[in-house]
């Protein structure tokens, strides 16, 4: 009898067990069922067709056309510096003074020879006055006659070369003062007072007023798109709206030895907005590069190492991932070079959580409307 009733409960704890097992795995079935019908909603672009081309953008700064190191023609040791950096200068200003004193010397003792030469001419003169005479008579030898005539002819060289010697002299004491020459704004000093300088060595840098330029450091690689009188576009760090059409005056014919890259001046019109410093940045479209489309970073995703973007098929509405080839950074994001078609819908935010063949719902608003159009490649140096 016992045997039998733990035979039937046997019986009813494997019948139970089954029935768990049963009701368990028809509840995980509807789950995943679930789980497979749930359609996560995107954000997504839509990639236009674009034109071909590349944008080339170089930051420089904005510089006086002509800017003069002015120096003294003279050495000496620096009294005087009235002028600092910003301030405005006009024609006849006084920039710096050296001492004076030894070229002061130097007049007195040239106005001292001068007197002299002046004297020793007029006693010459006299002598040879009176030759003149006695030959006249034929109380004095022609040889004597020729005597007085030279000895005056070098007095009168002497007194020439103190008039010259004395006008030298006061010219270097005029030396001493450096005065502007231009209009214009003091934009560096390399002389302070007490400092012994040298005929020649720059003291104050003066950028003259009138046209101004935008001077960049263009790669060796990409200066064949920039000839001299081409057009360009020029912006300003601090003035986003302000876009002037500049031209470039000035091409470097040879690189710079230590970073490789041509000087390009880009002439720009005056105005009073646009002030000497300013950051500015030079743009200019160029042909024959391969076409790209600008999409944003967060569109971007990593499978097997290589990036790829999330692309909807719109007659499925799943996604699938697509292998790209990035091109350069741009100001929206990055741009890609070959992967994609115009047309196309690419997942834009959320890519992490995209698996192959996932339902996803687009909304109205990025079905209607084009987010991204095709972008040429940028390349910025900053």
């Amino acid at each position: 009898m016992r045997s039998s009733m733990n035979g039937l409960a046997g019986r009813l704890l494997i019948g139970l067990s089954l029935l768990t097992t049963a009701v368990l795995a028809s509840g995980c079935g509807d789950e995943e069922s679930k789980a497979e019908a749930i359609v996560r909603p995107v954000k997504v672009i839509e990639v236009a067709a674009g034109e071909s081309g590349r944008k080339l953008e170089y930051s420089g700064a904005v510089k006086a056309r002509y800017e003069i190191n002015l120096a003294f023609r003279v050495n000496g040791k620096i009294t005087e510096r009235p002028v600092d950096v910003g301030d405005r200068v006009r024609p006849g200003n006084l920039l710096a003074r050296l001492d004076a004193a030894d070229y002061e010397l130097a007049v007195t003792r040239a106005e001292a020879d001068l007197r002299s030469a002046v004297k020793q001419v007029g006693t010459l003169k006299l002598f040879k006055q009176r030759a003149e005479t006695l030959y006249a008579k034929n109380a004095a030898s022609k040889a004597e006659l020729d005597q007085r005539t030279l000895a005056y002819d070098q007095a009168l060289s002497t007194e020439q070369s103190a008039v010259s010697a004395l006008e030298q002299a006061k010219n270097q004491v005029a030396y001493t003062r450096l005065h502007a020459d231009m209009a214009g704004i003091v934009t560096a000093v390399n002389g302070e007072p007490g400092q012994v300088v040298g005929s020649g060595t720059p003291v104050v840098t003066v950028a003259m007023d009138g046209e101004k330029e935008v001077q960049v450091a263009v790669p060796e690689t990409e200066i064949t798109n920039f000839a001299a009188g081409a057009a360009v576009k020029v912006r300003f760090w601090s003035q986003q709206g302000m876009v002037l059409d500049g031209t470039v005056r000035e091409v470097a014919g040879s690189a710079d030895p230590r970073s490789r890259t041509f000087s390009v001046r880009v002439r720009i019109p005056d105005g009073p907005r646009v002030l000497l410093g300013m950051t500015a940045t030079v743009e200019t479209q160029v042909g024959g590069g391969p076409a790209g489309f600008d999409i944003p970073v967060s569109a971007l995703a990593e499978k097997d190492g290589n990036p790829v973007v999330w692309v909807v098929e719109r007659a499925s509405d799943t996604v699938r991932p697509r292998s790209v080839r990035l091109g350069e950074f741009s100001d929206n994001g990055v741009v890609v070079s070959e992967g994609l078609s115009p047309g196309e819908m690419v997942v834009s935010a959320g890519t992490q959580f995209m698996r192959d063949g996932m339902k996803v719902k687009v909304s109205a608003a990025d079905a209607q409307q084009t987010a991204v159009n095709a972008a040429p490649a940028a390349i910025v140096a900053r």
